[in-house]
């Protein structure tokens, strides 16, 4: 009889992972401290090998005929500073967190999984237990707190599929959802303590004063049920090898938005702990060499394009060296496609 595996979490990695593993015959319960569907904070943006992943786990036609759009352009904004409208090195997609994690969940239970829903998981994790609970709550980073926010919005003209918007306190990217809506998404941080966020959003994601952000949406009709917020964020990169806890997703180590990369990241780590969690599950390998073997195979992917991810996040947060680097990613036509490549 096959070992079961339990999954804390059910986001984009806890369920796509639960899905792989019933779709090998592994017994998989998941617990979900939430229900669905659910908007969560979100770039919306599947770019990179996750679209891989998911074709792999049958799921990328579903998205698709789920409403996925295909985002193939980008453009980026500071202060003055305007960059052409780009080509995507690789075609992304892009769809609703509301939309997407419901059609997970449920074809997690088609597949004969077990999902709790509503349930907090607040036991040990131990030996068969995969922890996927998102990022993992920090405080206070170099002095700063980070927060994110996600809104959709209508009646917002977009020149690319993609924006970036880089403003003093952070950055906002904008993307084309179906059905004509935009996903505004951002990351800011703040030395003082946060202000009522469900009040204040749209001072945050408005951008300031006579900005292309500010422009841009200053006729959106925001959806305000779709707003939502989380705080004690922390993109320091963390190695999967130094962790005691068997994590994937977002709880194993987080990627700067603005690279894009957050979501496909979550769908390569299930990919990668399918065919070791198998064999656990089946007495081929212990627990122990189960999580080395994925803590290797995580730390190899990853390692690599968060450095880079670390080093533009740090660029953004400095405006000379920001305006560097559009003005380079401007004009030179293989930077930009560089920095696109590495943090894949």
């Amino acid at each position: 009889m096959s070992k079961p595996i339990t999954i804390v979490g059910g986001g984009l990695a806890g369920l796509a992972l639960g899905i792989g593993l019933r779709q090998r015959g592994v017994p998989v319960a998941i617990f979900e401290a939430g229900k669905y569907p659910r908007h969560r904070v979100c770039g919306e943006f599947i770019s990179g090998r996750g679209q891989r992943s998911l074709a792999l786990l049958g799921l990328r036609d579903k998205i698709s005929i789920a409403g996925a759009r295909v985002a193939e352009t980008a453009s980026f904004f500071s202060g003055n500073l305007t960059s052409p409208v780009k080509p995507l090195p690789s075609p992304a997609l892009c769809l609703s967190r509301f939309v997407l994690d419901d059609l997970l969940a449920t074809e997690f239970t088609k597949a004969g999984g077990d999902l709790r829903t509503n349930s907090r998981w607040n036991r040990p994790f131990a030996e068969g237990i995969v922890r996927a609970t998102g990022r993992r709550i920090h405080g206070i980073a170099d002095g700063w707190r980070l927060f994110g926010l996600k809104v959709h919005a209508r009646n917002v003209q977009l020149k690319a599929d993609l924006e970036m918007h880089f403003v003093p306190h952070g950055y906002v990217g904008l993307c084309r959802l179906s059905g004509g809506e935009i996903n505004v998404c951002g990351l800011f941080r703040s030395r003082t303590t946060l202000p009522d966020l469900s009040t204040h959003w749209r001072d945050w994601l408005a951008g300031p004063a006579d900005s292309s952000l500010q422009a841009r949406l200053a006729h959106a009709d925001f959806d305000a049920a779709s707003f939502c917020s989380v705080a004690g964020l922390s993109l320091e990169p963390n190695r999967a090898s130094a962790q005691s806890e068997f994590s994937i997703g977002d709880a194993l180590t987080m990627i700067p938005p603005v690279t894009g990369n957050g979501m496909s990241m979550a769908f390569e780590s299930a990919e990668l702990s399918l065919e070791p969690l198998e064999r656990y599950s089946t007495g081929k390998i212990s627990w122990a060499q189960a999580q080395q073997t994925i803590a290797e195979r995580c730390d190899a992917t990853f390692q690599p394009r968060l450095r880079w991810a670390r080093f533009l996040q740090a660029a953004l947060f400095r405006p000379a060296l920001l305006r560097i680097t559009l003005l380079v990613g401007s004009r030179f036509p293989g930077f930009w496609p560089l920095f696109f490549s590495q943090t894949r």
